[in-house]
């Protein structure tokens, strides 16, 4: 198996829910630079979609929360490609909130959103590539904050540890044919670091606390999610990539005087 065969995914049909901005945009751009055919969608036709190799991908104005539009997108898929080989289940995120104030109607649209909606795009997704002889793949993109305290986004957190339980099952119940998994990043750089850390020194400043010395950025993950569908990955299913450049360094190390100095 060489690696640019295994790379190539010329004749795929891939989905990349929020595929129009930020991580997922940058996701789409790279199944799009490796031969895919690429769906994206979202509530609103973005100012540009990613584009590569002279192509652009085919945008679907839908809400993801909405089942029967999430439906009618599944059957636009089926009889427009006739396939679906790949879905990056990426849609998520929230804003930073008081969990202690916030109401429960926000609470419950952060976990519908980001646990709920994922299951139906994979139930959906699964009972089209069940029909395929060469099955599918299932990438759900999780995040640190499922398996670490997530101060100000408690609710995300939870719905991402539930991704991650979700992802073990799924694996197991639609096996051999899909195969499921995720990838949780850690601090990733876009174009919204800014309101999270503020100006470039302070983003520069969290990178330094990271062992790889920076910040993720979305090529990471992006190239995190081209391996995990390609030949390379057939025997990963039903566990988790974390990839966060070796972790969060532990707090109390900058507080102890053990072996520091005088």
């Amino acid at each position: 198996m060489q690696v640019k065969e295994s790379l190539d995914y010329t004749g795929k049909v891939v989905l990349v829910t929020g595929g129009t901005k930020g991580i997922g945009a940058t996701i789409a751009q790279s199944f799009l630079q490796a031969g895919a055919q690429v769906i994206v969608c979202g509530r609103q036709t973005p100012e540009q979609l990613p584009t590569a190799q002279d192509r652009t991908a085919d945008f679907q104005a839908v809400d993801l929360r909405d089942f029967d539009a999430l439906s009618a997108l599944f059957a636009y898929i089926a009889e427009r490609y006739g396939r679906l080989d790949v879905v990056v289940n990426n849609a998520g995120g929230s804003p930073a909130v008081d969990a202690a104030t916030v109401s429960p109607r926000f609470s419950e649209g952060i976990i519908r959103l980001n646990l709920l909606v994922p299951l139906n795009v994979a139930q959906l997704a699964n009972n089209l590539m069940q029909q395929q002889d060469e099955g599918g793949v299932l990438i759900f993109i999780g995040s640190v904050s499922a398996s670490r305290p997530s101060p100000g986004t408690a609710a995300y957190g939870a719905a991402k540890a539930g991704v991650l339980s979700l992802v073990s099952s799924l694996a197991v119940e639609w096996a051999p044919k899909v195969r499921v998994v995720s990838v949780s990043p850690g601090l990733i750089k876009t174009e919204q670091s800014h309101l999270h850390y503020g100006d470039e020194a302070g983003i520069q400043a969290v990178g330094k606390t990271i062992p790889a010395g920076r910040m993720g950025e979305p090529n990471d993950v992006a190239g995190a999610c081209l391996f995990a569908a390609s030949p390379y990955a057939s025997y990963w299913s039903g566990t988790n990539l974390l990839l966060h450049g070796g972790g969060e360094k532990p707090a109390f190390l900058s507080s102890s005087t053990a072996n520091k100095a005088e």
